[in-house]
C-alpha cells in the first residue's frame, strides 16, 4: 500500500526518470530505511540504479552499529554502500556553527560526493509529511515570508528529491512492521533540546489534543496551497524580471540598443529600468529584488525584509546617487532611471 502511494508522488512530480541513477540517504531510521526498501523495491519498474550514502556523526554510542545495520541491510539488497565517519561536534565547534547545521552541511555534501563518484542525477532523502508540518511551524515561529509555508519542496534543484513527502510518520512505522526492516531509532529525537524536536514532541501533540487531531494534515495542505502560490507568484516576477532588465553581466540585451555610462568601465551585475520597476505592486517589487540578487549573485541569504524596504523606498525616492549595500559584496544603486546591482 505504502510503495504504490510513494509510487504515484513521484510519479505526480516528476521526480524519477527512467535511467535515473539515486543516492539515497539512509541513517538507519525507519524513514531512511523505508525509502530505501521502497525503491529498492520500485527499481524494476522505475527503471532506476540506486546507491546507499550513511554519515557516521559519531555523536552516540549507538553509531557504529546503525552504521553496521545499513551496511549490512545494503548488502542484503545489493546495493552500493557508502559511509562517512565524522565527529560532527567538533566540527560544529571549528566552524563556530550549531551541531544540527554542521551535520546537515555534512550530510548533503557527503551526499554529492558519492553522486559525482557514481555518476548520479539524483538524491532522495527520507521526508516525510510529519516533517514538513514541523518545517512549517518552525518557519512560521521564526517569523516566515508566504514563501516559509511552502515547507520542503518535493523536488529541489530538479536533484533533490522526497518520495515520503506524503506519507506519514505513522504509515512508515507501520510499514516497517510490516516488512519486519528493524529500524533504528535515534533516541536523541525524543530529548527536546532542539527547536524541531519540541516542535515534535510538545507543539504537536498539544494542538492536536487541544485544537485539531488532523493538525498535521492541515498544515499539510496550507504547505500545498503556498507553494502552488509560490509557483504562480515566481512565474510573474520571472517574467517582470525579462521585461525590465537591462544589462546582465556586462552583456547588454540585444533588442536595447542604448548603451548605459560607462558600463565597460564598471562591475555592473544587472541593470533594471526604473521607472517601469516603480510601477509594480510592493509584493511583486520585493520578489524581484531577491530574484534579481539571486541571479546576480547566486544567493539572496541574508537579505531581510528591512534590506528590501529599504532599497524599494530608494528607487521610489530616485533623487541624486543613492547608494545601499544591503549585504557585503552587493551594492544597490540608483540612477538616471536605472538601477544598478554592483559587486
Amino acid at each position: 500500500m505504502l510503495e504504490e502511494k510513494v509510487f504515484n508522488t513521484i510519479n505526480r512530480y516528476d521526480m524519477v526518470q527512467e535511467g535515473d541513477k539515486i543516492v539515497v540517504g539512509v541513517s538507519g531510521g525507519p524513514d531512511s530505511i523505508s525509502i530505501l526498501n521502497i525503491l529498492n523495491n520500485l527499481k524494476e519498474r522505475l527503471n532506476i540504479k540506486i546507491y546507499v550514502a550513511h554519515i557516521n556523526h559519531m555523536i552516540r554510542k549507538e553509531a557504529d552499529e546503525e552504521s553496521e545495520y545499513v551496511r549490512e541491510f545494503c548488502a542484503k539488497i545489493d546495493i552500493d554502500f557508502f559511509i562517512k565517519k565524522i565527529d560532527v561536534e567538533n566540527e560544529s565547534k571549528r566552524l563556530k556553527i550549531g551541531t544540527e547545521e554542521a551535520g546537515r552541511n555534512i550530510r548533503y555534501n557527503f551526499f554529492e560526493e558519492v553522486a559525482q563518484k557514481v555518476g548520479a542525477n539524483k538524491i532522495a532523502t527520507a521526508h516525510n509529511s510529519n516533517d514538513n508540518a514541523e518545517t512549517v511551524l518552525m518557519n512560521i515561529l521564526r517569523g516566515t515570508s508566504i514563501s516559509g509555508l511552502k515547507g520542503i519542496e518535493k523536488v529541489r534543484d530538479g536533484r533533490y528529491i522526497r518520495p515520503l513527502i506524503e506519507c506519514s510518520r505513522d504509515e512508515i512505522e507501520n510499514y516497517c512492521k510490516e516488512k519486519e526492516l528493524n529500524p533504528k531509532y535515534d533516541k536523541s529525537n525524543s530529548e527536546n533540546i532542539y527547536t524541531r524536536n519540541k516542535i515534535r514532541n510538545l507543539l504537536i501533540p498539544y494542538l492536536k489534543k487541544e485544537f485539531n487531531p488532523n493538525i498535521v494534515d492541515g498544515i499539510n495542505r496550507l504547505s500545498n496551497i503556498a507553494a502552488e502560490e509560490e509557483q504562480f507568484i515566481n512565474k510573474i516576477v520571472e517574467n517582470e524580471y525579462k521585461r525590465l532588465v537591462i544589462f546582465v553581466n556586462n552583456k547588454e540585451k540585444e533588442e536595447n540598443n542604448n548603451k548605459s555610462d560607462n558600463i565597460s568601465e564598471n562591475n555592473y551585475k544587472v541593470i533594471l529600468n526604473l521607472k517601469e520597476f516603480n510601477k509594480l505592486e510592493n509584493v511583486i517589487k520585493s520578489r524581484l529584488i531577491l530574484y534579481t540578487i539571486s541571479k546576480a549573485y547566486g544567493t539572496s541569504a541574508g537579505i531581510e525584509k528591512i534590506h528590501i524596504d529599504d532599497i524599494i523606498k530608494l528607487c521610489n525616492n530616485n533623487i541624486g546617487n543613492k547608494y545601499l549595500i544591503p549585504k557585503k559584496g552587493i551594492k544597490i544603486y540608483v540612477k538616471k532611471g536605472k538601477i544598478f546591482f554592483i559587486s
